[in-house]
């Protein structure tokens, strides 16, 4: 009797302690990925509409400049001129490519929402730079994307917020399980919103 007493007791501690758990993971782990969720939620909007808040339009600047006399007939290292063109336009991004040939440089700076492409004459010095530009609804779009960014932000700002985004959703799924009023109707809606959503793939995607 007492044995049982005993297991009933544990039972209904490791009950408090378990649904305790779900309910601080799932606090914590909403508001350690607040920002990430309000983020991929807007821009997967914006995604969507890429026409709203000005997201499709781009500035384009065309210039044209030179080197100083002999400055190209040197040996230059590719970095010398890349970083020397970076610092005197205030280009943004990595270097995605550069190509050469005997009359000609090519260089292309890539950023979210940004290239400047660039076009040098190996004989005279001159060259030829394009900017194109979007606004900061594009930039986050292209963040969202994952498109010209670096490993970093791949990792943390998207794995690590998709990840976090499972997590956040588990522990409200199992946090549910300690609601005995409200599993039911918390299980049936999980998977009405489910099957919405797999409606809506399997009717309406060509």
């Amino acid at each position: 009797m007492q044995r049982t007493e005993n297991h009933r007791t544990f039972g209904k501690v490791l009950y408090r302690k378990s649904a305790g758990a779900f309910r601080w993971l799932h606090i914590y782990l909403s508001m350690l990925g607040f920002g990430a969720i309000m983020f991929f939620a807007a821009t997967g909007i914006t995604l969507n509409h890429p026409t709203w808040f000005g997201g499709s339009d781009l500035i384009i600047e065309d210039i044209s400049d030179h080197f100083p006399p002999g400055w190209m007939s040197d040996e230059r290292t590719d970095l010398a001129i890349a970083e020397t063109l970076r610092e005197k336009h205030q280009l943004r991004g990595k270097v995605t490519e550069f190509e050469k040939d005997e009359f000609e440089y090519m260089l292309v700076y890539k950023s979210p929402a940004y290239a400047a492409d660039v076009f040098i004459d190996r004989k005279t010095g001159g060259y030829t730079l394009t900017i194109t530009s979007a606004n900061i609804v594009a930039a986050m779009n292209d963040l969202h994307k994952g498109r010209d960014t670096s490993p970093t932000w791949k990792t943390v700002g998207i794995d690590g917020a998709a990840l976090l985004m499972i997590l956040f959703s588990l522990s409200g799924f199992g946090l549910l399980f300690y609601l005995k009023r409200r599993r039911l109707k918390g299980l049936v809606t999980s998977v009405i919103g489910t099957l919405i959503l797999g409606f809506a793939w399997y009717f309406f995607i060509p």
